[in-house]
């Protein structure tokens, strides 16, 4: 079954499933095009391409369709045009970068479709910063008329913004006297932690609806400069040529097509190459199984680039992505998700041993790059995480992080005499290998959180010294006596007891509110220092989740439900 025909299913809620696969051919809203070491990505958004009906993308506002193009064209300079060192953001259309987030869409869509479209917009500017940080892909926004709200989140993740200074063009955050929400938490988040604006300067930005032009828009570090119409195509082409020069990127031979993921949906779940999600709809939960490589790692980086998309490691984090945000949208009622994995541990640690040897080739970077982001999408979920290590897992290196990132992990241990095994322990009721964990160098670094520690630092702040023992068994396969000690599991249980504890926990964690366990959840992923990242999903889950349900936004009288008839909002005035 091709794509197309896959996104007519419905969802687990009976509604179109949203797909968060495409590809160039398909866009309806961006076009990218790449001259030399430049690339330009150029928004025009089609009005009548809206993902749900009721409304038109008019002035290149946004709805979620616009922003899975976006970020699809992000992965493509990544792995598909690895000569790219620049990158620039502009418009199609005259006098107007971006008019924001649809504001019609926002109106009528769902409480748990606003947040989650938040949060991806989030994460897909964030990965615009990523590609600057760690990729030496430089980004310049080029804003020819309006960038408002979301639009100007848009220009904020990117390194450079150029305004055009002929007296209409203005950059603003207008959500709050417009729409009573709260300016958009990544772009009040950029505001004032990555550019730096006075506090008294953002809170008249902020209230202002017709926002900030030219020679202010500069003073005030909302851009970093304004150039009259005459100067701006060429303004822009010198910055991309300077910032082109400048960058360390610039990957050897050519990229690797990200060709469609192979995918087949069911009423009970969602089959790929290699990952599998089954779902328990009466139980309210997701099982998420990964599966180990089959063969060895290639025997050359070449031999890695000829695999492409094929190659375990880029598969395995695609496919992994796509099923993260398949439940994130489609799959609201799922409480828990349930991450199992099945294979051999040591060719998974071979896989990361391959990528360490190979991590001065661009795709080995890239892969990890992409492993991280992907992790960071798992942190970021919404759903109660738990792993299940039993036996033939291969939650080892790269894998080892899916516990780490989990609410809770259970591991198997041995219980009684198999015959199987001449009178030692027993594993279970089949041969599978006994359940183990292994760490590996890339645990203790590669994969930052939000909050830029890796996830056994942040396991482990109270004490240094846990990290440092656990760092002293990488390559070691641990049973689950030992992961415990080393506080790697919360638990290890045996298997008298392993179906029962198990059960108990998902049955207890789907009857607890919803919002609480968001609230719980966000509360303690992130141990530690806080980071401007860290900062906007944060104020996501608690400020925007919070507003987004009050009636002074989106009451039968609120700001959002009566922008544009000519009705002014009524307010709850009290202070809460």
């Amino acid at each position: 079954m091709g794509d197309a025909d896959q996104a007519t299913l419905a969802a687990g809620n009976g509604k179109a499933r949203i797909d968060f696969q495409t590809a160039p051919a398909r866009y309806r809203h961006w076009k990218l095009t790449i001259d030399g070491d430049i690339a330009t990505l150029l928004l025009d958004v089609d009005e009548k391409g809206a993902m749900f009906g009721g409304y038109e993308l008019k002035l290149n506002s946004y709805d979620l369709g616009v922003d899975i193009e976006l970020a699809d064209a992000l992965e493509r300079l990544r792995f598909e045009h690895p000569q790219v060192r620049a990158l620039v953001l502009r418009s199609a259309k005259p006098r107007v970068f971006c008019a924001g987030a649809n504001i019609r869409m926002l109106a009528g869509a769902s409480h748990a479709h606003k947040v989650n479209f938040c949060k991806f917009t989030n994460e897909t500017r964030n990965g615009i910063e990523d590609l600057s940080a760690h990729s030496g892909l430089k980004s310049i926004c080029a804003i020819n008329g309006t960038a408002a709200g979301g639009g100007y989140e848009l220009a904020l993740a990117t390194d450079y913004i150029i305004l055009v200074d002929d007296g209409t063009a203005a950059v603003s955050l207008p959500e709050l006297p417009l729409l009573a929400v709260l300016p958009g938490t990544g772009g009040l988040t950029r505001v004032s932690d990555k550019r730096k604006v006075r506090r008294d300067h953002a809170d008249v930005f902020c209230t202002t609806e017709e926002g900030v032009k030219g020679k202010r828009a500069v003073e005030w570090r909302l851009v970093d400069t304004a150039v009259p119409g005459s100067k701006f195509d060429e303004t822009v082409a010198a910055r991309a040529k300077a910032f082109a020069a400048q960058s360390h990127r610039g990957g050897e031979g050519p990229g690797v097509a990200l060709t469609p993921l192979q995918r087949t949906f069911a009423a009970d779940g969602v089959e790929y190459g290699a990952v599998s999600v089954e779902f328990q709809r009466a139980a309210r939960i997701a099982t998420v199984t990964l599966r180990g490589p089959v063969v060895p790692p290639p025997a050359s980086a070449e031999a890695m680039l000829a695999l492409g998309a094929e190659f375990w490691p880029l598969q395995l984090a695609r496919e992994l992505d796509d099923a993260i945000l398949n439940i994130r949208l489609n799959e609201l009622e799922v409480a828990a998700i349930v991450f199992k994995s099945s294979g051999d541990p040591d060719r998974v640690l071979a896989y990361d041993r391959f990528l360490d040897a190979h991590k001065d080739r661009w795709l080995a970077r890239e892969i990890r790059h992409l492993w991280k982001r992907v992790l960071k999408r798992v942190d970021l979920t919404s759903r109660s995480l738990v792993t299940l290590i039993d036996q033939g897992s291969c939650f080892a290196g790269s894998l080892a992080e899916l516990p780490f990132a989990s609410d809770r992990s259970y591991m198997l241990a041995p219980t009684r005499p198999s015959p199987a095994s001449g009178g030692g322990l027993g594993w279970g009721h089949d041969n599978k290998p006994p359940a183990t964990l292994a760490l590996d160098d890339v645990n203790f670094g590669a994969y930052p959180m939000a909050n830029g520690l890796n996830r056994l630092a942040c396991r482990f702040l109270a004490d240094p010294a846990d990290l440092d023992a656990a760092k002293a068994e990488r390559g070691k396969m641990l049973d689950a006596e030992r992961a415990q000690q080393l506080g790697l599991v919360t638990f290890a249980l045996d298997d008298i007891d392993w179906d029962d504890e198990v059960r108990v926990f998902l049955e207890e964690r789907a009857s607890f509110s919803p919002d609480a366990l968001t609230g719980l959840e966000a509360n303690l992923r992130f141990a530690g220092p806080e980071t401007m990242e860290s900062k906007i999903f944060a104020r996501l889950t608690a400020w925007q989740n919070w507003i987004f349900q009050r009636p002074n936004a989106i009451g039968d009288e609120g700001a959002l439900k009566r922008y544009g008839t000519g009705q002014k909002p009524v307010f709850d005035t009290r202070r809460v």
